[in-house]
């Protein structure tokens, strides 16, 4: 923890999670409609790792670095909209220890919210799939409800005003991406980089998280400044 985080003794009174890779493990699912969206509108899917990088923003901005037109990217949207959600509870998984650590959270006072740049009818089945009741959190922030997307600060700071928090010094946005550290350190919070989704610890020292969380079971401890 750095000192920017540690000098909060008693931890962090509110917390904002990102959703895929942080709360719910998609990836299968979110690869699975990416090669089924290439394939059917390029003829080829590129690398894993290509789309893997863009996790964390918007499918509409995804979309834009491989559609040629607007209508092409507009028909991409709806080709990976479809595969994404009839295809959802067969492929999400929880991550172990995700569930019980939220509940500690919960049981020691914090505040809990979500900044995701899923649409909220998926990131509400996401929840539902995972066991992760919606009114665990006081926010729940999706694409549907800003107008600038991750890496900007909106979404978190969005995240924080539902939460009803207006201290962003007591504050950590949680997650597992460059996307995710780029906003809340833009929106004034600390920052926790998640080592249990698709990048580990080289994609994500760049940006200098104020915290590191190996495992689901930690983020309690951690988190509470212990």
């Amino acid at each position: 923890m750095t000192d920017r985080a540690a000098s909060r003794s008693g931890g962090f009174s509110t917390i904002v999670f990102d959703l895929d890779g942080t709360l719910i493990d998609s990836e299968a699912l979110i690869l699975a409609s990416f090669r089924h969206t290439m394939l059917r509108h390029l003829g080829e899917a590129p690398p894993d790792a290509v789309w893997r990088a863009t996790i964390g923003r918007p499918l509409a901005v995804q979309v834009r670095d491989f559609a040629g037109t607007d209508a092409e990217a507009e028909a991409m949207i709806s080709t990976y909209t479809e595969h994404n959600l009839s295809n959802h509870d067969r492929l999400v998984r929880s991550f172990d220890g995700i569930r019980e650590s939220l509940q500690l959270l919960r049981e020691s006072g914090k505040t809990l919210a979500i900044a995701t740049s899923k649409r909220r009818v998926a990131a509400l089945m996401g929840l539902a799939a995972c066991g992760l009741p919606e009114d665990w959190f006081a926010a729940i922030v999706t694409a549907d409800d800003v107008t600038r997307y991750k890496p900007d600060a909106e979404p978190v700071l969005r995240a924080l005003a539902g939460a009803g928090s207006a201290d962003a010094r007591s504050a950590v946005y949680v997650g597992d991406s460059v996307h995710d550290m780029r906003s809340g350190r833009a929106a004034g919070v600390s920052t926790a980089a998640v080592l249990w989704g698709p990048n580990d610890r080289s994609v994500l020292a760049p940006e200098v998280p104020d915290v590191w969380i190996e495992r689901p079971d930690q983020i309690p401890e951690v988190l509470s400044g212990s």
